[in-house]
This record gives C-alpha cells, sequence and structure tokens, in this order.
C-alpha cells in the first residue's frame, strides 16, 4: 500500500515537472511578434489609421470599437515583454476616431465618429481605461491615466439605484446591467484607487462589487451574464470573462485591504472556473473571453505562484496554436478571421510569457 501511494506520488511530480519544462520551453515571444505582425498587414488600414473587423466581407469599412478594446490591452502586454517599442500608439490613435464628446461625459462610441453616430457601451470604455491603467503603471506616463480618469467618470454616468445599484450596459437602451459592465468598473475604480489613493474610487469599487456579487454571482462563484431592468430577471448565461473580471477584483481587494474574505472568494472562483469552463480539454470557443479570465489568474499568480493552477490555460493556448491557425498563421475555427480573435491570441501569449 505504501508503496502504491509512493509512485503515484512520483508519478505526479514527474507530470509536474514535464508541464513545467513545456510551459517553458514554448517561445511565446515569437509567437506574439507573428500574430503583431499580421494584425498589421491584415487588419490595418494605414491611409487612415483604422483597422478591418475581419479579412472576409465586413458590414462597414472599418471594425467597432470592441476589437480594439482587446487589441488595446494585447499591446500593453506585447511592450511590457519588448520594451522599447510602440505597440499601443497606433491603436490608441485609432481608438481615438471612436471619441465622442457629447453630455453626459465625453467617451468612446462603437463605431468611427465621423462615419456616424452609434451608441456608447461602458464595458468597451472600461476595457479602454483598464489597459490605458495598466499602461501608465508600467510607464508613468500621465496621458494614459488621463484616459482612464475620463472613462471612470463616464462609466459612473451609467449608475443608478434601479435594482438597488449597479452599472448599465449600454447607455441608449438601459434595460440591463451585466456583470461584463460592473465586473471591469470595479477594476478601473481599483487600479485608479491604487493610483491616486482618492477614497471615492475604493468606494465605489466596493459599492459595485457588493452589488455584482448579490445580484448576479452563482452559488458555485461563477457570474450570471446580466439583470434585466425593470423586471429584474436574471439572465443566466456564463461566460468566461464575467468571472474573470471577479476573480481579479477580489485579487485586487485583497492586495488593498488585507480581508481574507476576498482571498477565500478568489480561491474559490478560480477553483470554479477550471471545472465549470474547461471541458474536454478545451475552453469554451471566445479567445477574448477567455484571456479575460486569464487575467484573473494572472492577478492570483501574482500572490501564490501557483503554476497548476493555470496549466490549463497553457495546454488551451497550446491546442489553438496547433489546431486552430489558417496556413497565413492567422487564429480562429471560421474561415473568415477576425481582429478580436489575433489579439486576443496575441495577450494570452503574451501573459503566458510572462507567468513562465
Amino acid at each position: 500500500m505504501i508503496k502504491a501511494i509512493y509512485f503515484q506520488l512520483i508519478l505526479i511530480l514527474l507530470f509536474s515537472i514535464s508541464a513545467n519544462a513545456q510551459s517553458t520551453s514554448i517561445d511565446y515571444k515569437s509567437r506574439v511578434d507573428a500574430l503583431n505582425k499580421n494584425i498589421n498587414s491584415v487588419f490595418f488600414e494605414p491611409k487612415t489609421g483604422l483597422y478591418k473587423e475581419t479579412n472576409g466581407k465586413n458590414d462597414k469599412p472599418h471594425s467597432y470599437l470592441w476589437p480594439l478594446c482587446a487589441l488595446i490591452q494585447a499591446a500593453n502586454e506585447a511592450e511590457q515583454i519588448e520594451p522599447g517599442k510602440a505597440y499601443m500608439k497606433p491603436v490608441l490613435a485609432a481608438i481615438a476616431q471612436y471619441h465622442n464628446a457629447n453630455p453626459p461625459a465625453p467617451g468612446y462610441q462603437a463605431y468611427v465618429t465621423n462615419e456616424g453616430k452609434d451608441s456608447r457601451f461602458y464595458d468597451d470604455n472600461q476595457w479602454i481605461a483598464i489597459a490605458c491603467l495598466d499602461a501608465y503603471n508600467r510607464t508613468k506616463l500621465k496621458s494614459y491615466l488621463d484616459i482612464a480618469e475620463e472613462i471612470y467618470r463616464f462609466q459612473m454616468t451609467g449608475y443608478d439605484e434601479k435594482a438597488g445599484g449597479g452599472l448599465y450596459w449600454k447607455e441608449d437602451e438601459k434595460n440591463t446591467k451585466n456583470t461584463c459592465s460592473n465586473g471591469p468598473g470595479i477594476l478601473v475604480a481599483l487600479q485608479l484607487y491604487k493610483i491616486t489613493k482618492k477614497k471615492e474610487y475604493l468606494t465605489t469599487a466596493v459599492k459595485l462589487y457588493d452589488w455584482t456579487n448579490k445580484n448576479l454571482r452563482a452559488a458555485d462563484g461563477i457570474f450570471y451574464d446580466a439583470i434585466k431592468i425593470p423586471v429584474l430577471k436574471i439572465d443566466s448565461m456564463k461566460y468566461t470573462y464575467n468571472t474573470g473580471t471577479m476573480l481579479q477584483s477580489n485579487v485586487l481587494l485583497y492586495t488593498i485591504t488585507k480581508d481574507k474574505k476576498y482571498l477565500d472568494e478568489a480561491e474559490l472562483i478560480a477553483k470554479s472556473a477550471e471545472s465549470y469552463f474547461y471541458k474536454n480539454k478545451k475552453l469554451p470557443g471566445n479567445y477574448w473571453f477567455n484571456v479575460v479570465l486569464l487575467r484573473g489568474y494572472e492577478e492570483f499568480f501574482k500572490l501564490n505562484k501557483n503554476k497548476k493552477q493555470f496549466q490549463f490555460f497553457v495546454d488551451d493556448a497550446e491546442r489553438i496554436w496547433k489546431e486552430e491557425r489558417d496556413e497565413k498563421g492567422l487564429v480562429g475555427t471560421k474561415a473568415a478571421k477576425t481582429l478580436i480573435d489575433q489579439s486576443a491570441m496575441m495577450e494570452m501569449y503574451a501573459r503566458l510569457n510572462r507567468m513562465k
């Protein structure tokens, strides 16, 4: 009996060593470079400084804002592993063309401003703010902080007390309050608090955190998509990115407050997310949703240094690189390849490179 247990422990140890060796030997940086080159050659339009949404037939000449929200974060991660490069500059210049200064506060609309008026989504704006705050922490350039602070003011115009609080998803259709607008809203507020130490930001973060947990958290720690206003019906769909922002929020709240309840919650979410989302050795098909979940695991990794906890991301990213690329090196499972998929995997490999 003792020999059998000893043998099992040896096998577990050997598997762990093998998995760690695999992840450290992967040349993630070359993948980041390859994806970035493809983005610039296939999706970028030098004449306008804008991007196309796919390499196939598109409804509009240029991309909606959401793929650029993915690309700006990917560009920040690429700059972090390649100091001195200016990956963010052209993306920020493109994003500036979506800026809409209409009241009640300036923000970014869903499509290029000079090509027509469009809706403003609170989460689109928040993803940009998060990337800019990450860039500010890395560079200390005030221009990044200015963008984030403007977006914070815009996001708070989406708050009211219907359903007890929380942020709406879309400015001109205030009929849902979503985890995808409250989770990143918490992260924007927490990052601003860490930088400025203004109590307003921490108060906002905790208020949004408490509301989201009360209204959109399932018993297992995975988060539902939205609550409908005014009927208060829950949209019970569960997406990786919603759970990712709340995992990251818990880790950041723990680092700020040292309250162990946030650390315990992070541990529960991390375990539940792998169990719920990683099925048949695959994550769900939306690469960008998945890399937002990885952001939460990376934040946790900074605390616990537990590589086993995110090994399933390593495995899934390898599967995608081997099985879901075309002959030109573009990732995705459909014939038309998308800007958001290239951006998501560029961020994924940059983060895994950092976590090796």
